[in-house]
């Protein structure tokens, strides 16, 4: 695979760091790399995936190393590479930081037409390595992306006394080959809780890697995904017994 210019990327970052460190990085892959990565998704119904459809989240993801084509296999290669894990480091100033080769978590993710993802915080002890999990690497695989179809990330801030999401306070547009770096040990809650209102035949695409870092005694151990009702399910019985049994 033909390598990022890693300095025609690191011109292309802009950082915040509000409500918690975030970074976007527009055309982030050569646009090649990005078209055929997008194109080797396989299709909705495809058996391999893996689907995720309950009141919580509707969407495919695939993290099997064997099951991924060439494009795709070797774009996480290079993104869990020494090269790539350094630039990560000179970016966000974090020296101990450990690409996720297992992509627990990671990997492909597609949301159809009714797709969506509740607001949450992600899991930060990776259940195997026993590492935190301190970044998240996302990138935009849609083309032609409409906007009226939904599929902003959000980013909301933290009520420190309830543990909950307080506001909604920034979307990220789902732009083609757009990168998103954010820092998820920062009560990082985020999601994708409006039902997408795509056609039938269009999807949201995306890639994920997680970095990790050593862990600390004092953080909030937590293996599986925090996730907190929508507007409309707040009084919804069977909607907050699956989210205390998900957060075990």
């Amino acid at each position: 695979m033909k390598e990022l210019n890693l300095n025609t990327v690191r011109k292309n970052i802009v950082s915040f760091n509000f409500p918690y460190d975030h970074y976007i990085i527009d055309n982030f892959l050569p646009i090649q790399i990005a078209k055929n990565v997008s194109e080797e998704f396989f299709d909705l119904n495809d058996s391999r995936w893996y689907n995720y459809n309950n009141v919580l989240e509707n969407k495919r993801t695939m993290q099997d190393w064997g099951k991924f084509p060439s494009n795709t296999y070797s774009l996480l290669q290079y993104l869990c590479s020494p090269k790539f894990v350094d630039f990560i480091k000179e970016i966000t100033g974090i020296k101990n930081l450990y690409p996720d080769y297992g992509i627990h978590g990671g990997g492909w993710h597609m949301h159809g037409r009714g797709g969506n993802l509740n607001v949450h915080k992600d899991y930060n002890i990776h259940p195997k390595l026993g590492l935190q999990r301190k970044l998240n690497l996302i990138i935009y695989l849609s083309e032609e992306w409409d906007f009226s179809w939904g599929g902003n990330l959000e980013l909301w801030s933290h009520d420190k006394e309830k543990n909950k999401p307080l506001k909604k306070e920034k979307i990220i547009k789902c732009v083609f080959n757009r990168a998103i770096l954010f820092d998820t040990t920062q009560n990082s809650w985020h999601g994708l809780p409006t039902p997408l209102k795509c056609p039938e035949n269009k999807y949201r695409k995306s890639l994920a890697l997680y970095y990790l870092t050593d862990a600390t005694e004092d953080l909030e151990k937590r293996t599986r995904a925090l996730f907190v009702p929508r507007e409309d399910q707040l009084n919804d019985e069977n909607v907050l017994n699956l989210i205390k049994d998900r957060s075990k």
